[in-house]
């Protein structure tokens, strides 16, 4: 299960704070929440200091967030390494 909770900053930022395990169907719940706060023209912020576990899914949806002015705050190290850049 994830929650995802908005906090806006008083300013343009929304911040999505996620709370338990970024997998499966929540990726889509993720996906879905950055899209409406961005509908409202903000820029969108997520913290991760909330987050045990992100599956495959969830790291491939976190990349595609961060190349499209998405800040992650607050990853764990175990997250922060899978966000890394792949070397080929």
């Amino acid at each position: 299960m994830l929650k995802i909770e908005a906090v806006r900053d008083g300013g343009r930022t929304v911040t999505l704070v996620l709370e338990g395990r970024l997998i499966g169907p929540w990726v889509d719940e993720l996906k879905l929440a950055c899209a409406q706060a961005r509908r409202g023209r903000m820029e969108v912020a997520v913290d991760l200091a909330g987050v045990a576990f992100v599956d495959r899914a969830g790291i491939a949806l976190l990349r595609e967030l961060a190349d499209h002015d998405t800040r992650l705050a607050n990853c764990s190290p175990f997250v922060a390494e899978q966000l890394k850049p792949q070397e080929r």
